[in-house]
C-alpha cells in the first residue's frame, strides 16, 4: 500500500486523538486529499535522528477549523501502525510504500494487565483526575493507557514499536509510575515553597 506520510516531532498511539494545525503548502495538499478522500495517511515521528520507519495511520476525525489561506486545524485518530518499506517519489509530500505491523499473537499475563491499569489509577488519582472505566479486556490496552497521558515522543516510539502486548504492559506501567513521582515530587516542591515564602515573609 502506498500512503502520503506527515513526519512530525510527536508520536501519535493507536487509538489516540491529536490536535494538529496544517500550515504547510505540501502537507495542506496531503491532508486535503485525505479529507476529501476520506484516506488515512501516515503519521512518523522525527526528531535530529532522522525520520522513523515504523509509523501510526492516522484518520482526519475532525476539522476544527479551516482558514482562508488553506491553513486548517484538524484532530486525528491513530489506527494500526505501518512500517516504511521503501519511499515514493513524484509528490510534494513524502510517501511510501509500507506493511502493517502485527503483534506477536502472545496474550498479556493478568498481572501485567492488572499492573498497569492499578499503575493509571494510582496517578489519575494523584492528578485529581477521574479514571474512567477502563477494558481491561482491550487488546491495545497498553495503547488506550498510555494515549491518556503526556509522556515524551521518545517513550511512545519505543511503545510503538514493541511487537508484545506484554512487554508494552509493563513499559506503560514503568512509564505511569514515573509520571505520577514526578507529579508527586513537584507538588511537595511547591508546598515547601509555599511554605518557606511564608517564613520569609
Amino acid at each position: 500500500m502506498e500512503l502520503g506520510l506527515f513526519p512530525l516531532g510527536i508520536v501519535l498511539l493507536p487509538t489516540e486523538r491529536v490536535p494538529l494545525h496544517i500550515f504547510e503548502p505540501r502537507y495542506r495538499e496531503l491532508i486535503g486529499e485525505c479529507i476529501e478522500e476520506e484516506l488515512e495517511f501516515g503519521l512518523v515521528f522525527a526528531n535530529e535522528d532522522g525520520v522513523r520507519e515504523l509509523g501510526t495511520l492516522a484518520r482526519v476525525d475532525e476539522v476544527l477549523e479551516q482558514f482562508d489561506d488553506g491553513r486548517m486545524n484538524i484532530v486525528v485518530e491513530g489506527g494500526e501502525r505501518f512500517l516504511v518499506e521503501r519511499l515514493t517519489h513524484g509528490r510534494s509530500f513524502m510517501t511510501a510504500e509500507v506493511l502493517p505491523v502485527d503483534d506477536d499473537g502472545e496474550e498479556p499475563l493478568p498481572a501485567a494487565v492488572a499492573r498497569a491499569t492499578a499503575s493509571f489509577r494510582a496517578l489519575a488519582a494523584a492528578a485529581e483526575a477521574e479514571a474512567g472505566d477502563l477494558d481491561e479486556e482491550s487488546e491495545q490496552l497498553s495503547f488506550r493507557l498510555a494515549a491518556q497521558v503526556e509522556l515524551a515522543p521518545e517513550s511512545k516510539q519505543e511503545l510503538l514499536e514493541l511487537r508484545s502486548e506484554q512487554r508494552r504492559l509493563e513499559l506503560v506501567a514503568e512509564l505511569l509510575d514515573g509520571v505520577r513521582a514526578v507529579l508527586i515530587a513537584t507538588r511537595e516542591l511547591g508546598e515547601r515553597a509555599k511554605k518557606n515564602g511564608s517564613r520569609l515573609s
